[in-house]
């Protein structure tokens, strides 16, 4: 039986695409990507899912502010739209720009994912590959990395599913070291899914 998808996005939508041409060369195990989810009405991602005739859903925490609601409001709301539309397996985090409270986590505890560019225990948060670069021009850091990690209210502190570090090379610019990290987001992001979808790693 085909495990549902839904994945989160807030811009372009590469590690969604890395996502699509996984499911299509059957690496994602029995897992089906059901539902696009973005926060930005401007996402390229939602082009990519229409073209792959993926149902998208945009909701903006704009809409909730002007209308008088809360960041929680639109946290619940959502964890309510996914359940009841999907009753999904897994909640993928790609690019989802959004720090999600308790609200929508403890909803799907132990079934969302998200993709982060940095190793555990560091860089956590925004700006991530920003911040390893100025480490790294400083003299303070050598290498990098990116990890898929179960997502708990805690930004960026859930137990890693996967890992894999990234040299800071001489003559890096940021843009050289930003694209060596986006290929390893595209590699090991279906990987983990599949991983987690096939039971293969504790969930809790």
């Amino acid at each position: 039986m085909a495990k549902k998808i839904v994945v989160l996005i807030s811009g372009s939508g590469s590690n969604l695409q890395a996502l699509m041409d996984a499911e299509r060369q059957g690496q994602l195990g029995s897992g089906t990507i059901t539902l696009v989810v973005s926060n930005k009405k401007s996402a390229y991602g939602l082009t990519r899912a229409a073209e792959a005739s993926i149902p998208t859903h945009v909701r903006t925490l704009k809409e909730y502010k002007d209308a008088g609601k809360t960041r929680e409001d639109f946290d619940r709301e959502l964890a309510e739209y996914i359940e009841e539309s999907q009753h999904p397996d897994l909640i993928v985090l790609a690019g989802w720009m959004h720090i999600l409270s308790p609200a929508f986590v403890d909803r799907f505890r132990g079934k969302i994912i998200n993709l982060h560019p940095a190793l555990p225990g560091e860089l956590d948060g925004a700006h991530a590959i920003d911040r390893a670069y100025s480490e790294f021009k400083a003299g303070e850091r050598t290498k990098t990395g990116v990890m898929v990690h179960f997502v708990i209210p805690e930004v960026d502190k859930g137990k890693p599913i996967l890992t894999q570090d990234i040299p800071c090379l001489e003559g890096d610019s940021l843009e050289d070291l930003e694209n060596r990290i986006h290929v390893v987001e595209h590699q090991i992001l279906p990987k983990a899914v599949k991983l987690v979808l096939e039971d293969s790693l504790d969930l809790n």
